[in-house]
């Protein structure tokens, strides 16, 4: 069977495809993937496989500026990684993690990503690190917040910006649905 990696920026994706990526995300999620998370993986990067039956997997990086020991530091951060069900655990994930993985390393200070319970295993064996500290953002409304939920699913790729130090909070931008 052929597999065909692909990258494109979301400018350069047809409507159509974005159509597939969009199904391909709401049925990996299992409903639990709303507009708001749409939203948090355009405008960026995606990359996308195909095989003979079609999107098999998908994962976008954009931009996003988080600071960290008073640097603001541009991140690559991670979205919208899924497989289709039947090409599960066949390297697929993988492939597209090291695509991205690729852009984080070349172009951004910093990978970040939040990872669910299933996803993490993927994460920690391509080199992806638990963030040990605190996560804050930058509200709108109530300035800098801290968001302890998102502290167990937070994972970092230092890639340009050297070491971090966990006794120092990463502190992301604001963005409409979950933060993270």
């Amino acid at each position: 069977m052929t597999i065909r990696l692909r990258t494109a920026h979301t400018a350069d994706l047809a409507p159509a495809e974005l159509d597939a990526v969009r199904a391909l995300l709401d049925a990996a999620f299992d409903g639990d993937f709303g507009d708001d998370d749409w939203d948090h993986g355009l405008g960026g990067l995606h990359a996308l496989v195909h095989d003979a039956s079609g999107l098999a997997a998908h994962g976008a990086v954009v931009m996003r500026r988080v600071r960290h020991r008073g640097r603001w530091l541009r991140t690559g951060y991670v979205e919208n990684v899924a497989v289709r069900a039947d090409a599960r655990r066949t390297g697929l994930g993988g492939r597209v993690m090291a695509e991205l993985e690729r852009v984080v390393d070349r172009a951004y200070d910093l990978g970040a990503l939040s990872a669910s319970d299933d996803g993490a295993r993927l994460y920690t064996t391509r080199g992806w690190r638990p963030w040990r500290g605190e996560v804050h953002a930058l509200s709108p409304d109530d300035g800098i917040v801290r968001l302890p939920e998102e502290e167990a699913s937070t994972y970092v790729r230092a890639a340009l910006a050297g070491p971090l130090d966990p006794a120092r909070e990463l502190l992301f931008d604001w963005r409409d649905g979950d933060v993270l």
